[in-house]
């Protein structure tokens, strides 16, 4: 995954545009205003979202193509991305919830370390709500030992809150001496009535730009190299740029964020912890192939011993077959 460090603002009374912008998801009209193009030949024109946007309220980001199926138009990506999934869907487990409240959580999980000996691959912290990075809480977990070596990290923040992000893993005294960041993602709503959309209590009144989008910090404990360690880490078939579209739904974690995760690990042991409710506007939902902590789970069915017996049943790992390591990208020698 290259890294890609996306600005994603909308103005109070200013938008920005983008050369990739070009779609017509959410819009009210077919038809953007066009404006001579500066310092070129006359009659050339290009779109002017700016202005599109002061009249119409409608941000650039609505015009992003390929923001629901971003392999459209390349026709192995796209077949290397329906086998993945059904790849992944044949080896998961049943999804597993732990309704577990905020304050026992960190008892909880030192009880599945202490006591089963629990260890999972690929961890994700947070979602996609701006209560959940409580630094005392996140400063507790275990996550040190319920990570395997090699072992991935994935941590949400708001825009708001990468300054605690930040503090968070460069603690020395924290669980996070063990990893070291590799990558970023960034999700980006598409407008102010997207559950995802800063809300103005999180804008700081005197600021001029809102600040739309959240960030996605990838560690990584251990060492894994793509080119030798296939077994592990897997198709590189995700941008680091995700937009909501019109599958993304209100969920506390929109599905093409978990996608991120299950398409470059290759490891089956996957937990979600969500630190703090979520609310009614964001539900937790359920996962094949995931153990979701949360206050607000809809299903409390986890049992660390049925869980390992799921484990034995469908393996550690995901097998690779030949058409997707045909398919895949691979990185040069």
């Amino acid at each position: 995954m290259a890294v890609k460090m996306a600005s994603a603002h909308s103005a109070r009374g200013f938008g920005g545009s983008n050369n990739y912008i070009g779609g017509n998801y959410g819009m009210t009209s077919q038809y953007i205003g066009f404006r001579p193009k500066t310092n070129s030949s006359p009659g050339c024109f290009k779109n002017d979202y700016s202005n599109h946007y002061i009249h119409s309220g409608i941000l650039p980001v609505r015009y992003i193509r390929n923001a629901k199926q971003q392999v459209e138009g390349y026709p192995k990506l796209q077949r290397l991305c329906r086998l993945k999934e059904q790849q992944i869907r044949k080896y998961a487990t049943v999804p597993f919830g732990a309704r577990v409240k905020t304050e026992n959580m960190v008892k909880t999980l030192n009880s599945w370390v202490h006591n089963y000996h629990l260890q999972f691959d690929v961890i994700m912290i947070g979602a996609l709500s701006e209560n959940q990075l409580l630094y005392p809480i996140l400063s507790q977990l275990p996550i040190d030992k319920l990570a395997a070596k090699p072992g991935f990290l994935f941590i949400w923040a708001s825009t708001q809150k990468i300054s605690e992000l930040s503090r968070l893993l460069n603690d020395p005294s924290s669980w996070a001496k063990r990893f070291r960041r590799s990558e970023e993602l960034i999700f980006v709503p598409v407008d102010k009535n997207s559950p995802y959309y800063p809300t103005e209590a999180n804008i700081p009144e005197k600021q001029i730009l809102e600040e739309l989008q959240w960030h996605c910090w990838m560690c990584i404990t251990g060492t894994v190299r793509r080119s030798t360690d296939k077994e592990l880490i897997h198709c590189n078939i995700n941008t680091d740029f995700a937009v909501e579209n019109q599958s993304t739904g209100n969920s506390a974690v929109p599905n093409q964020i978990y996608e991120v995760a299950e398409n470059f690990s290759n490891s089956t042991r996957r937990l979600h912890i969500i630190p703090t409710s979520t609310g009614l506007d964001h539900p937790v939902k359920m996962r094949p192939g995931w153990v979701i902590v949360s206050p607000d789970v809809i299903l409390d069915n986890f049992n660390p011993e049925r869980y390992e017996k799921e484990l034995g049943a469908v393996g550690q790992r995901i097998p690779l077959t030949n058409d997707i390591e045909q398919l895949r990208p691979k990185t040069p020698n």
